[in-house]
């Protein structure tokens, strides 16, 4: 027991964790056909939407350090997915795109995860499903962890 008589056990970080390692199996598995993890599925569509990110903004976008991410993305570039190049405005700065390989292999995948998507709903339900995502969007966000004390958030 802690000094507030919390069980360390119920560690809100230790059960989001466990949680998140649970699911990303499951996705992990549903998109394998694709050759993609569900960390690199996730990845990709960020450079989707944002189009081509720096590193930081796609390690902000993320809520990922930047070595983390660099070691997301290496065997996506090694494998044609994505590239990297030096900023043309700011040397010091690389930039990241998809490749027309990596909005193929996105696609291939993005049907496998719809279907893990609808299978997850169905399993824990589309109303708890909904409240999860706002729950955890807003432990992502800058704001939460500007009020938890983190600095530079």
């Amino acid at each position: 027991m802690s000094e507030t008589g919390e069980r360390p056990g119920r560690c809100s970080n230790a059960g989001l964790r466990r949680a998140t390692r649970r699911l990303s199996q499951l996705y992990d598995d549903a998109i394998a056909p694709s050759g993609l993890r569900a960390t690199q599925f996730g990845l990709l569509v960020q450079l989707r939407d944002l189009g081509t990110p720096t590193m930081g903004e796609l390690a902000e976008a993320m809520v990922m350090d930047l070595s983390a991410l660099g070691h997301t993305l290496k065997p996506l570039a090694r494998d044609g997915l994505v590239t990297l190049a030096v900023d043309a405005r700011d040397r010091r700065q690389r930039r990241v795109a998809l490749t027309e390989a990596g909005r193929t292999r996105l696609r291939a995948a993005a049907a496998r995860w719809r279907e893990a998507q609808l299978r997850f709903e169905a399993v824990f339900g589309r109303e708890k499903a909904a409240q999860l995502r706002a729950l955890v969007d807003e432990i992502a966000s800058p704001g939460f962890g500007e009020a938890f004390g983190r600095p530079g958030d």
